[in-house]
């Protein structure tokens, strides 16, 4: 049954959305170096638009960071220890972009692109690796009987990650044609230093994983015996795997597995493009910076809010077909903008719609990933399943730029990515039942 509207916003008084909002912004900020801001760089530098999407595909690191996230949940950092399992690593993984993100600064990119494009690939490999500790330190504060928690929770998560993205991204752009974008660099390394201290301020989960990890490795030593490390190997790497398609089952995984990777694939192919199609239509950094950071901001946080209200009064499925429907309407109001040219009210429009899609099926889509995530490999299954919702955005979309020089027109580019939403829907039709089910088991 719904919940009525007062339960629903009193959720929000929990103090551990707060530290979900601050570590949201930490995972959102990285996302601006290697998007928006280094589209915005190599453009006015004068690199072509083929080579800024491809050059983009350094983010590939967020389809595969499930790979050594089993790390993440088992391996303790020395020094840093205290801190929290989640913690230190997002700590670790932060020093390691304040290197990267400062040796930046020194480069010009019309001549040292390779060296970019390699700075540019640690700052992704780093930031791939925070978003597994932060999404399970985000996983671990609310117990498996908290599932109404769930959706304020991808809520804070969200308004945290556009946070850490949009205010940064408004600087970077306000600023970039006065001062130049090795000096914006600069600045965005003053920005991580402040998120650092925010991982300083926040609270470690407290959680029963040790337990349960322990319990796993019980069982594979009663088949293992006297092969201790073997046992440690067969916990970290093949056990959270394993739970996800035990729990599941091979088919229906898979299912879930192939609408996750599906679901936004058009809006990937149109993100990687849009500043250099926002410059290419006319619009200034400033106005770049003005409209989609700041004005973005603002929007997509008052429909984040709205949709985490919708999401756990109706439902996670009806969130994701809302969102979901949206997107094919916000790609085709590009495809206006780009045959009318710079008119900023239909910017405006274009933006508003954009954001609506945006919050509405990120908070349902959140949700719904860590219904399916266990307790003892929060950070592994988590990371399982991101990457897949990843690849299409980091890997797939690394060729819009030629698919724009293919197609020969802004306009077709985004009629095709309309079209690429269309999969996605009719797969979450068919598993609509499976989803809903997978969230009553869960109450």
């Amino acid at each position: 049954m719904p919940h009525s509207w007062k339960e629903t916003l009193n959720r929000y008084r929990d103090i551990r959305l707060l530290w979900i909002f601050l570590m949201g912004c930490c995972s959102g900020f990285p996302f601006l170096l290697t998007g928006s801001i280094l589209s915005g760089w190599l453009a006015d530098a004068g690199i072509a638009r083929a080579e800024i999407g491809l050059l983009g595909s350094v983010a590939t690191v967020y389809a595969i960071n499930f790979l050594w996230a089993p790390l993440i949940d088992r391996v303790r950092l020395p020094g840093l220890g205290r801190l929290g399992q989640r913690r230190s690593w997002i700590l670790l993984t932060q020093l390691c972009m304040l290197i990267f993100i400062l040796s930046l600064t020194t480069i010009d990119p019309s001549s040292q692109l390779l060296l970019a494009g390699a700075l540019t690939l640690g700052v992704a490999a780093s930031s791939a690796t925070q978003d597994i500790a932060v999404d399970a330190f985000r996983i671990d504060q609310f117990a498996p009987h908290e599932k109404d928690s769930l959706p304020p929770a991808a809520a804070m998560a969200v308004t945290g990650w556009w946070t850490g993205y949009a205010w940064p991204g408004y600087l970077a752009f306000a600023q970039a044609d006065q001062v130049g974008w090795n000096m914006v660099y600069l600045m965005m390394a003053g920005v991580l230093v402040l998120l650092m201290l925010f991982t300083l301020c926040v609270r470690e989960p407290d959680t029963g994983r040790d337990q349960l990890q322990a319990r796993a490795e019980q069982s594979y030593a009663e088949e293992l015996p006297q092969r201790r490390w073997l046992n440690w190997l067969a916990v970290t790497l093949i056990e959270p795997f394993a739970e996800f398609f035990r729990k599941n089952g091979l088919k229906v995984a898979l299912m879930l597995m192939l609408f996750i990777f599906l679901f936004k694939i058009g809006e990937a192919f149109l993100g990687r493009m849009s500043v250099v199609f926002y410059k290419e239509v006319g619009f200034s950094n400033e106005q770049i910076g003005e409209y989609t950071k700041l004005f973005g901001w603002f929007i997509t946080v008052f429909f984040t809010l709205l949709g985490s209200a919708f999401n756990t009064r109706f439902g996670v499925v009806k969130g994701l077909l809302l969102g979901g429907s949206a997107m094919a309407a916000s790609n085709l109001m590009f495809a206006l903008l780009a045959s009318v040219g710079p008119v900023e009210w239909l910017l405006l429009l274009t933006l508003i719609i954009d954001n609506f899609t945006t919050a509405f099926s990120t908070v349902a889509f959140v949700s719904f990933l860590t219904l399916l995530t266990g307790r003892a490999f929060s950070a592994t299954q988590y990371a399982l399943l991101a990457s897949l919702g990843n690849l299409s955005r980091t890997t797939l979309a690394g060729f819009s730029g030629y698919t724009v020089d293919w197609l020969g027109s802004w306009e077709r580019f985004f009629v095709v990515t309309a079209l690429m939403v269309l999969p996605s829907l009719l797969m979450l039709w068919l598993v609509r039942h499976r989803i809903e089910r997978i969230g009553q088991d869960n109450r």
